[in-house]
């Protein structure tokens, strides 16, 4: 069942019209004879003259739909004034709930004028009443834009005692701030109905706020009550507000039963602006969940990229933590969120820590077979050899899921970062160029990558490529990635293919001749008439 807190939700089932009547009889109107559904009808279409004639043919103004809702009902959520007044002056009952326990009174109170609650109070609607959520006239009156009921209940009725505790604890003051309805909340603050109590889940006003992104309500929530103000009023003002307003709130990151803070629920949302009211109000930014989640967590998961940015510039605790399950580069992987990914490896956030399957980010990119987030942990240059619980790196992991252009990538990184490390301890130069490890699709190498092609799939037998392999340092553990792979007898051509590749995109990083090189490799491997056959193709 849909939530009837939601007035989308009610209202569309309220004000639905039916332009076929008789042939949705059956669905909408099964217990209703005919004159009751154009009576509902003409209570929804605000038709006054239809219903004047049905009641002269003694039509029953209290007749229940299948939903135990009456024309007066409907009348008054369609805001009618006319047809509820002839409902009322013509004995229509005002105190029949539907099978929701919703009543007339609540329905004026969330949707409908002035006048039409006082028509009905006057008819005797029972001030009271309340719905199978516990909501009274003030719960709906608070989610109601229109301040004027509000005004009238309790200014002019008295009916403070109302300020009651829905079924989930709430407040009025509660859903005013749930629904973001500025004006009222300044009427509930004005009324001294505010309340920093928590609802059964441990939510407070500013938590409710803070999660549906009404940034303009929460600034009011934390904002200090002017304490000094000029004249009369001001001073008559002043002594109406509750000693529980001044104090206002005794702690800005009070935690919710799940222990979310108003500035996790704001991060959690993506709401920017309720973040940034919060953490100038000096809030923590790093307070975790019961779950160990903390709010740059909650901010990756969801991809909120501004969110994760403003953190990052607030200097977020990004220190892994034991009792953190997943990253925050973890969740963002997790979840598909490049962007994300980007920019907490700008941050040099770390790119090594472990997950609960004790894998780390580079395991888990490996595993869901993006490439796009492989490519940005092997450039930011994550642990190539870490392991998970069960002993496999990220290698053996690509390898285990048969996807091939991540295997080659993760070797092409081992191969670079070995290269790149001798080079910076033996105080040689290294070079500055763009690092990719992706497959190589350029026109500038296209050449090379045809004679490499054809040299495995046409020249070298099997295991031949393996002798290569050996010569330029590719260790067991590579070999067997990249055989992990097999096609059938003559997967070898592909597995050269492949070798060969990963050997261009090294020779290339560090600056060498790769033909020369591939020429004097082939007559030291007992090749050279290959080795004259692909240089001669080269030149070619």
């Amino acid at each position: 069942m849909k939530s009837l807190r939601d007035p989308k939700n009610l209202l569309s089932g309220f004000l639905h019209l039916s332009k076929t009547a008789d042939t949705r009889e059956g669905a909408t109107h099964e217990i209703l004879l005919r004159n009751e559904i154009l009576l509902h009808n003409a209570a929804k279409n605000n038709n006054l003259e239809v219903m004047e004639q049905l009641l002269k043919e003694n039509v029953n103004l209290n007749a229940q739909n299948n939903l135990k809702r009456t024309a007066l009902h409907f009348a008054v959520a369609g805001n009618h004034y006319h047809v509820v007044e002839f409902l009322l002056k013509n004995q229509a009952q005002v105190n029949i709930a539907d099978q929701h326990g919703l009543m007339a009174i609540h329905l004026a109170a969330w949707n409908a004028d002035l006048n039409i609650m006082v028509i009905l109070l006057k008819a005797g609607a029972n001030q009271k009443a309340t719905n199978e959520d516990g909501m009274n006239a003030l719960h709906f009156a608070a989610q109601n834009k229109n301040d004027a009921i509000m005004r009238y209940l309790v200014k002019d009725l008295q009916l403070q005692h109302l300020n009651t505790l829905d079924k989930k604890g709430r407040k009025p003051f509660h859903l005013a701030a749930e629904k973001g309805h500025l004006e009222m909340i300044n009427t509930l603050i004005e009324l001294d109905l505010f309340t920093s109590e928590k609802d059964l889940e441990g939510n407070t006003a500013l938590h409710l706020a803070a999660k549906n992104g009404h940034s303009e309500v929460l600034q009011v929530l934390i904002e200090e009550p002017e304490k000094k103000e000029e004249g009369n009023a001001a001073k008559k003002r002043s002594s109406e507000i509750s000693e529980d307003l001044i104090n206002r709130w005794e702690n800005l990151d009070e935690q919710n039963e799940n222990g979310e803070t108003a500035f996790y629920l704001a991060a959690e949302g993506g709401h920017e602006k309720c973040a940034e009211l919060l953490a100038d109000a000096r809030c923590d930014i790093n307070i975790s969940t019961k779950d160990s989640s903390s709010p740059l967590h909650a901010a990756a998961e969801n991809g909120h990229l501004s969110l994760v940015k403003f953190l990052l510039s607030k200097d977020v605790d990004v220190t892994p933590k034991p009792e953190h399950k997943n990253s925050p580069l973890h969740r963002a992987i997790k979840n598909d969120h490049s962007d994300v990914v980007q920019i907490l490896l700008e941050a040099k956030i770390e790119t090594n820590t472990l997950d609960q399957r004790q894998q780390t980010p580079l395991h888990l990119a490996a595993d869901l077979r993006n490439i796009e987030m492989v490519e940005m942990l092997l450039k930011a240059g994550c642990d190539l050899h870490a392991v998970d619980k069960q002993g496999k790196t990220a290698l053996n992991v690509a390898s285990r899921s048969n996807h091939t252009l991540i295997v080659d990538m993760i070797i092409k990184a081992q191969r670079y970062y070995d290269w790149l490390k001798d080079r910076i301890e033996t105080g040689q130069e290294v070079y500055e160029d763009s690092l990719s490890f992706k497959q190589d699709h350029s026109v500038q190498t296209s050449l090379i990558r045809s004679a490499l092609w054809n040299l495995s799939y046409n020249r070298l037998k099997p295991q031949e490529w393996k002798k290569l392999a050996y010569v330029w340092m590719f260790t067991e553990a590579q070999i067997k990635a990249v055989e992990d792979q097999w096609t059938g007898t003559k997967s070898y051509k592909e597995h050269g293919n492949r070798m060969l590749l990963i050997w261009l995109n090294g020779v290339l990083l560090a600056h060498q001749n790769p033909v020369k090189n591939l020429y004097e490799d082939l007559v030291r491997i007992g090749h050279p008439q290959i080795a004259g056959k692909t240089h001669f193709q080269f030149r070619t």
